[in-house]
């Protein structure tokens, strides 16, 4: 019996050892090394195509960050999703900064991200997510609105959905867009609030939260209204709640529930 429960133990620890792997990916566009922390389920089956959700960390943080809020492999395996945690550099914002020597994050996630895990891992293309908190918030919508064919459906808990509202607009975002001023278009372009109408008419549903204390909690609520003028398919939950790890940890157990109903109705198709 003691052996036995030795083997089952060695095997538990190999399974979960197996469904998490960290990749590296040495980036042009970066100019460094990205890290990404992925969890399969820890029954994985290469034969099994599945669904992934890309899960974006905040401002100062890291690809380590989620795990500490949520229990993503508990998560993996629940809905049999791979999750993916790339690292946004503290302050890449996930964009392509217009000043050329600068980071270029939407060209590394879409022209090396994408292509090394859709070759690493077997997903099923048609069932890709993404979501994130704050400036990941930010970064899953500007990704998604920018490449609606590429996602299912994204999401963002307390994201900076309109960058003049943000508390990093004359910092680490004039960094990467010039020098925050009313005149510096780049605010506006570069805003999600502003690129909803790229998924006009397109049947795209989306999910975007943030806590009432939230200093940000304007935007989705700006948000909320240039979705219902374009009838754009949004859930929009407004809960007690401020701009904190212990809010995005309650808060994204919901858009995990909600991308899963999703993915469920394209296997219902």
């Amino acid at each position: 019996m003691k052996k036995l429960l030795t083997s089952c133990a060695l095997l538990l620890v190999t399974r979960l050892t197996v469904a998490q792997q960290t990749l590296l990916i040495a980036s042009p566009n970066l100019k460094t090394t990205d890290s990404i922390w992925v969890f399969k389920p820890s029954i994985y089956r290469p034969d099994k195509k599945y669904p992934a959700v890309f899960l974006l960390h905040g401002h100062s943080a890291n690809y380590k960050s989620w795990n500490k809020l949520a229990n993503l492999q508990q998560l993996a395996d629940k809905y049999q999703f791979v999750i993916i945690c790339p690292d946004g550099l503290k302050k890449s914002w996930y964009i392509n900064s217009p000043n050329p020597d600068s980071t270029q994050y939407e060209s590394f996630f879409m022209k090396e991200l994408l292509p090394k895990v859709k070759s690493t891992y077997s997903l099923d293309t048609t069932r890709l997510f993404i979501t994130g908190a704050s400036m990941g918030g930010y970064g899953a919508m500007w990704l998604f609105l920018r490449h609606p064919g590429v996602f299912l459906s994204a999401g963002s808990t307390s994201g900076v959905l309109d960058l003049h509202y943000s508390a990093f607009r004359k910092t680490t975002i004039a960094w990467l867009l010039g020098a925050y001023s009313e005149s510096n278009k780049a605010f506006e372009e570069y805003s999600p609030v502003n690129l909803l109408k790229n998924i006009a008419g397109m049947n795209k549903w989306i999910i975007f939260d943030t806590g009432t204390e939230d200093y940000l909690y304007i935007t989705s609520r700006k948000f909320r209204e240039k979705c219902d003028a374009l009838k754009i398919k949004a859930t929009y939950i407004a809960q007690p709640g401020g701009h904190t790890g212990g809010y995005w940890s309650k808060s994204i157990l919901r858009h995990f529930e909600f991308f899963a109903e999703r993915a469920a109705e394209v296997t219902r198709r």
